[in-house]
Order: structure tokens, then C-alpha cells, then sequence
């Protein structure tokens, strides 16, 4: 299949390569020309933007969108859409709201364009070998693009969610999960690090990482974390958030849900950012190990 693929930032660029693994011919475009050029040694075909790239695609193109949730989105599909054939398919693969992603189908639909939202989860490693993908839109483009998301996820990776704005839903809760969850780790390893014996937390993450029942891939990643420093001294304890928390939080008070522990992670990361302990300092860890996220780097 040739597709079309906007937004070569980490996770854009890993995709582009995973796709031509798997025999794609894939027409790039982004602001940075040098990660267009970058592209183009990988095998992918360049542009010069959106006109060119539309050009170099099939007569009812396919084009993946890679970019930052907002403006950046609204944009890409404002210069997208008056040079498209009706029946072409626009794929938001960000971190986008679901109530814009709602809004932005029915903006495609209006001008015979087809929309879809694909939650994707699995971070750098998963977006270049194998990722997770929750999938809304119309059922049929979601069928008639399977093997596309076949081809970019792990086996039973990616899935149906629902009409346009369920992908992206559902990533937003994945995403309220995941602060949970970090927080959790994080916690864990405070207790640890501030108990009355001289733990090596890089074993502690590796024996849990094996048969116990929190072990999982945010476990392997707090080892690979410790692996780099036992105490994580290369990082202070400020942790960002990049807007899904919030949203899940949001959502789950229009729907009258209690989340206490979605809730207080989000606000223990705003604490950190003027307060600072070891728990904090885990979940900055991780989220830099499994997303590449920066960091504030500990200053002496």
C-alpha cells in the first residue's frame, strides 16, 4: 500500500520505518526538511508539503497524520482538505481530544472525506517493532485499512473502539491508567528508598519484573532506569503531563465516575513541580524510558 505520512518527530519517524518493513511505500512530509531527508535514506519517499505529497499518492489517497494534538492537527487538515478526492482517508494517529477528533470528522465528512482516530500506545519501542492501536471512525475505512494496523501493531495490538472520537477515548483513559499506575511504581520505590536497609532498587525491579503479579513493562523500564543510576540522580523530580490526565479527569466528572487515583497523580505531578521526592523522580524516569519524554535535568 503507498501512504502518506505527516509528522516525523520520534514517534512519526519510527512508524514510517515500521511500515516500510512491512512493504509499504510511504510519501513523507514534515516542517523539517532534514527529517524529510532523514526519511528518504529509510527507504521512504520525500515531499516538499502537502500539495506535493497528495501528488505522489494514489488517486483517493490514504494520509497519516503524526502531529502534536491542537493547532498542529487543525492546521494539517485545513491545507489537507481542499486538495483531496472525496473517498480519501485522513488517519489522526496523535494524542488528540476526542470531542476536537468529533468535531474534525464531521468537518472531513462534510467534504466526502473519511476520518479516523487511532490511540496509539506502546511508546518508541512499540511504534518501531509493534504498537497498540485503538481505532474510531467509520467501520467500513477501519475494515478496508486493517492491514494497515495489522502490519504497524503486535498481535491482538489494535482494535475497533466505535464511531469517530472512541479511538482516541479510549487512549485517553489508557493514558489516565498509566498515571496511575506510574504513581504506584513511584511510591513503591519512595518506600524503598527511604526504609532502613540498602536496597538495590535495580534488583527489586528485576525480580518483580519476573512472576510476581505487578510485573509488566513499566517495571522493566523503572530496571532499565535504575541500570543508568540506583539512585536516578540525573533527573530531578519535576514531572510534565501532556494534557490526556487532565482530560480523563474531565470526562470522568461529566460522566459522575469517582477516579481517585487517576486524580491524584495528575496533582501529585503538579506538586512536583515545586517539590521534590524520589517518588517523583521514578515516574520521571519512566516516562522518559518508555516515551523519550525530557526531563529536568538535577542540577548540582
Amino acid at each position: 500500500m503507498k501512504i502518506g505520512f505527516i509528522g516525523l518527530g520520534k514517534m512519526g519517524m519510527s512508524m514510517v520505518e515500521n511500515l516500510l518493513d512491512h512493504g509499504h511505500e510511504v510519501v513523507v512530509y514534515d516542517l523539517s526538511h532534514s527529517l524529510v531527508e532523514h526519511a528518504t535514506t529509510r527507504g521512504a519517499e520525500g515531499s516538499s508539503g502537502p500539495e506535493d505529497l497528495i501528488a505522489r499518492l494514489p488517486e483517493y489517497p490514504v494520509i497519516w497524520m503524526m502531529v502534536p494534538a491542537g493547532d498542529a492537527v487543525d492546521g494539517t487538515l485545513d491545507a489537507l482538505l481542499p486538495l483531496l478526492n472525496q473517498g480519501s482517508c485522513v488517519i489522526d494517529g496523535g494524542n488528540s481530544h476526542y470531542r476536537d477528533t468529533m468535531r474534525r470528522a464531521e468537518y472531513a465528512s462534510a467534504r466526502g472525506v473519511h476520518y479516523l482516530d487511532v490511540g496509539t500506545s506502546g511508546g518508541l519501542d512499540g511504534a518501531r517493532n509493534g504498537a497498540c492501536m485503538m481505532i474510531g471512525g467509520k467501520e467500513e475505512m477501519f475494515r478496508n485499512l486493517e492491514q494497515l494496523f495489522t502490519d504497524l501493531c503486535v498481535p491482538d495490538g489494535y482494535g475497533y473502539m466505535g464511531s469517530s472520537g472512541a479511538g482516541h477515548f479510549v487512549k485517553m483513559v489508557h493514558n489516565g491508567i498509566e498515571y496511575g499506575m506510574m504513581q504506584a511504581i513511584g511510591e513503591g520505590f519512595d518506600i524503598l528508598e527511604t526504609a532502613p536497609f540498602d536496597f538495590d532498587h535495580k534488583a527489586i525491579a528485576r525480580v518483580w519484573s519476573n512472576g510476581s503479579v505487578i510485573r509488566g513493562w513499566l517495571m522493566e523500564l523503572a530496571g532499565q532506569a535504575f541500570e543508568k543510576d540506583g539512585k536516578l540522580g540525573y533527573l530531578s523530580g519535576s514531572i510534565a503531563d501532556s494534557g490526556e490526565g487532565r482530560w480523563t479527569i474531565e470526562a470522568a466528572m461529566d460522566q459522575n465516575v469517582s477516579i481517585p487515583v487517576i486524580a491524584n497523580a495528575l496533582f501529585r505531578r503538579y506538586r512536583s513541580r515545586s517539590e521534590e521526592n524520589f517518588s517523583d523522580k521514578v515516574v520521571a524516569a519512566l516516562r522518559h524510558e518508555f516515551g523519550g519524554h525530557g526531563y529536568v535535568s538535577r542540577t548540582s
